[in-house]
């Protein structure tokens, strides 16, 4: 395993991208999944920078959508859903310090194979009773999908899709605040963005001591927006290698992978989010690759390409990116 080619983590990690211990947390060592990121849940592993987890998570629902007939109205018990794996602490993290995480692979896992979307009552993007008016909810419905890398995403008889995994749910403890594992931030959390997928890294600025790493939430595919609120839930076994750089103060998360760099920003409405990750794009061009702020501002009007990871959660997670071929000094 090695990472991938980054100017950011090879200049100031701790391990500098070299792999350390092997962990491994299953469904049967995590015991106690959590619902909320806070800094008050003892971790479940302590590691080094550099050190390598396979990690087993459950899909959002825990595994409680078994078949089509299973609504969720009557199998789910809100609002336990988005059970996360962790925390796992990283030795020697303190507040102003970044948490480099590097997605190795994901890979659908047992004894729920199939992937499951559904139609939920007042959620998602185009349902009116959600947004506090007096419609009717929108019919309950699930939908089951075969998953495999190698077969893609049955989605029907008729459609295939490409199996496009990537973690819905992810982040660092907040400093002192509990916050519930649906919500998305700058801690990171329920982004539901794509782009959080196997070779990127994913940047979270520490806000305690030893961070407090937490994962969960994994998807076979998911369109921008996760316009119905749910996308192809799995259960999986996410391998992550987690690096620290001490000393890079960032206000939210970032992402790199060898073609762009990309900054999140997670807010209603939606174009305040846009605007967040728009910002934290020119400002890291500018203190990372040696733009003057105007001609930073200039390019990411002309070249700049906006994610919507979602847009149903109770904040939008939307990012902002660049290419590297344009960043090249």
């Amino acid at each position: 395993m090695e990472w991938i080619d980054s100017s950011i983590l090879g200049r100031n990690a701790v391990a500098k991208g070299q792999p350390g211990a092997k962990h491994r947390l299953s469904e049967e060592d995590q015991g106690e999944f959590h619902y909320v990121y806070g800094p008050y849940a003892e971790p479940v592993m302590r590691i080094a920078p550099g050190d390598v987890v396979e990690v087993e998570t459950l899909d959002a629902f825990g595994g409680a959508i078994k078949t089509e007939d299973d609504l969720p109205s009557q199998v789910l018990n809100m609002p336990f859903v988005n059970p996360q794996n962790g925390p796992i602490a990283v030795e020697g993290a303190e507040k102003g310090d970044v948490l480099a995480v590097y997605i190795h692979s994901l890979l659908p896992r047992g004894p729920q194979p199939a992937g499951t979307t559904a139609l939920i009552p007042s959620f998602g993007a185009l349902v009116a009773d959600g947004n506090l008016m007096l419609n009717a909810p929108t019919p309950e419905r699930v939908k089951k999908m075969d998953v495999t890398p190698e077969g893609g995403v049955k989605f029907s008889d008729r459609i295939t899709l490409p199996y496009e995994p990537f973690v819905g749910t992810m982040g660092v403890s907040p400093e002192i605040e509990a916050v519930s594992s649906l919500q998305p931030d700058y801690w990171g959390g329920n982004m539901d963005c794509p782009d959080v997928a196997p070779g990127a890294i994913i940047y979270f600025p520490v806000q305690r001591k030893d961070g407090h790493f937490f994962i969960g939430d994994c998807h076979g595919r998911q369109g921008d927006g996760e316009l119905c609120g749910v996308a192809v839930e799995i259960p999986a076994t996410v391998t992550v290698q987690i690096d620290l750089i001490k000393g890079w103060s960032i206000p939210g998360v970032r992402i790199e992978t060898e073609d762009f760099i990309m900054s999140l920003g997670s807010a209603r409405p939606m174009e305040d989010a846009a605007r967040m990750a728009y910002r934290d794009l020119v400002r890291w061009m500018v203190d990372d690759y040696g733009f003057e702020e105007s001609e930073a501002y200039f390019l990411a009007t002309q070249a700049g390409k906006m994610r919507v990871g979602n847009m149903v959660d109770p904040k939008y997670t939307l990012g902002a990116s660049m290419l590297k071929e344009y960043l090249k000094s």
